[in-house]
């Protein structure tokens, strides 16, 4: 595909439009974080609690979204818990990915009992709901942020793990793949630099696609006090702490709330965005 058909693709997608606009905006807007907040995510303030929201009256130096029940900033807390959350997810991401192409490229091109045993890994993975298996595991392992990131890559590579395979067993069959096995090459030279570029289309949009997941997924174990642990600030751990005060003080909980919403909408459009802009089958 040229580039330009590609950019052709991208222009007309609105999904892809309205989630690559939303997503830059937001990690734009965490990640330069440093340069515009004016108070401290952690340090209490008691004689500064439940102030109301006062918007942009006075600037980055007020409480744009009003103080929670410790007088601590809400707006300095959302962007310091989304640069967590969003770093955690690329992490998690991208190591869910490199674990699941390499054993799902290993299962798919040398299949029989390598296969077998690693399908059955991932059945057994699957047979689980994963917010269910990261409970569990973070009630053997304690609750820590190390911990959660293990949990959510060993709860996520098995889709990219099966995608892949299946992918490379159809790539393999392919005449390039049986000549380069004539001409004596080795298995890890024919999966990485020959069946591997081949599939890349499909692991970038299930990439992508799982991207939101672990934001929501990694929300949801600090909800439960089970991710990020106060007074660090995460979205989930946010929520929680002000889902006592929803009908008193709901800038507490409907700031982290809308927030957490709109990142998981903008990345699920991207994903689904990628998804048709890569197909090849369709039309532009």
């Amino acid at each position: 595909m040229s580039k330009r058909i590609l950019f052709e693709r991208m222009r007309h997608n609105i999904f892809f439009v309205v989630g690559f606009t939303v997503g830059v905006l937001i990690l734009l807007i965490v990640f330069l974080s440093p340069l515009y907040v004016q108070f401290d995510p952690i340090a209490n303030a008691l004689t500064q609690k439940f102030l109301p929201p006062e918007g942009f009256s006075n600037g980055f130096s007020g409480h744009i979204l009003g103080t929670d029940n410790m007088g601590r900033d809400v707006f300095t807390r959302l962007v310091i818990g989304g640069r967590l959350s969003l770093m955690i997810a690329i992490a998690v991401v991208t190591l869910q990915t490199l674990l699941g192409v390499v054993l799902g490229m290993i299962a798919g091109y040398y299949g029989g009992a390598i296969d077998a045993i690693i399908m059955r890994a991932c059945d057994v993975v699957l047979a689980i709901p994963n917010l269910i298996l990261a409970i569990a595991i973070m009630a053997v392992l304690g609750s820590n942020i190390y911990n959660m990131i293990f949990v959510l890559i060993f709860a996520g590579w098995v889709h990219v793990c099966k995608v892949t395979r299946n992918n490379v067993r159809i790539a393999k069959t392919q005449e390039f793949v049986h000549a380069s096995t004539a001409l004596g090459a080795k298995g890890g030279h024919i999966m990485f630099r020959q069946i591997l570029p081949n599939v890349t289309t499909h692991i970038l949009i299930i990439g992508s696609q799982r991207f939101a997941y672990v934001i929501l997924l990694e929300a949801a174990l600090s909800f439960l006090s089970l991710g990020i642990q106060p007074p660090t600030p995460a979205w989930g751990n946010m929520i929680s702490a002000g889902r006592a005060y929803m009908t008193t003080y709901p800038w507490m909980v409907f700031a982290p709330g809308i927030a957490l919403m709109l990142t998981v909408l903008s990345f699920n459009f991207l994903g689904d965005g990628l998804r048709d802009v890569l197909d090849t089958k369709r039309k532009v």
